[in-house]
């Protein structure tokens, strides 16, 4: 392995402070203007892809407990996640942001997830904003709910509630489209 000249590490070092310094500044003055700011309500709606077989899956399995596979919920499963996010139904609509994180099966008597996932948007008047959402999904509830705990961006300090509603489900080819609703409260 070929060793990087002094001068680009201290150089590439100076850039990466300065950019968070930047950051930093942008933040610490967003936090000085609140006192001022007004809460706003915005609505989102879009839908997620999370596909657990083929070629290119969007979710895998990253641990379980020794009896996850005689479990009827598959209680014990933890997946990890990176799920596109549309704008309608179909795989090929307008990709409008990813959710990435983790799901576990954490039912004994009932198929239920407990879901830790960031809403990472990558268009539009949000991109390079996210809403991070936490909660209980009984995926075999026609509407579920959950809670946004959190933003960044757009969404520094949001809260608010998400509904989710299956729009198909084949367990077989191991692929799940979720309508999603978000209604977030914001500066």
């Amino acid at each position: 392995m070929e060793k990087l000249p002094l001068f680009l590490i201290l150089f590439s070092l100076a850039i990466s402070m300065a950019m968070a310094m930047a950051d930093r500044n942008e933040v610490d003055e967003w936090f000085g203007n609140l006192q001022h700011a007004k809460e706003k309500t915005t609505r989102l709606h879009f839908y997620f892809h999370d596909t657990t077989s083929g070629k290119n899956p969007s979710a895998r399995r990253v641990a379980q407990a020794p009896s996850t596979n005689k479990s009827p919920t598959l209680f014990g499963l933890i997946n990890m996640m990176d799920d596109p996010l549309t704008e309608g139904p179909e795989a090929t609509s307008k990709l409008v942001g990813r959710g990435q994180g983790l799901y576990a099966s954490s039912g004994l008597d009932e198929l239920s997830l407990l879901m830790a996932w960031n809403v990472i948007f990558k268009s539009g008047d949000y991109n390079g904003s996210s809403l991070t959402i936490l909660g209980r999904n009984p995926t075999t509830h026609p509407f579920r709910e959950m809670s946004i705990v959190g933003g960044t961006g757009v969404f520094r300090m949001a809260r608010g509630v998400v509904t989710l509603k299956t729009y198909f489900f084949n367990s077989s080819a191991g692929v799940a489209v979720v309508q999603v609703d978000v209604v977030a409260i914001h500066y």
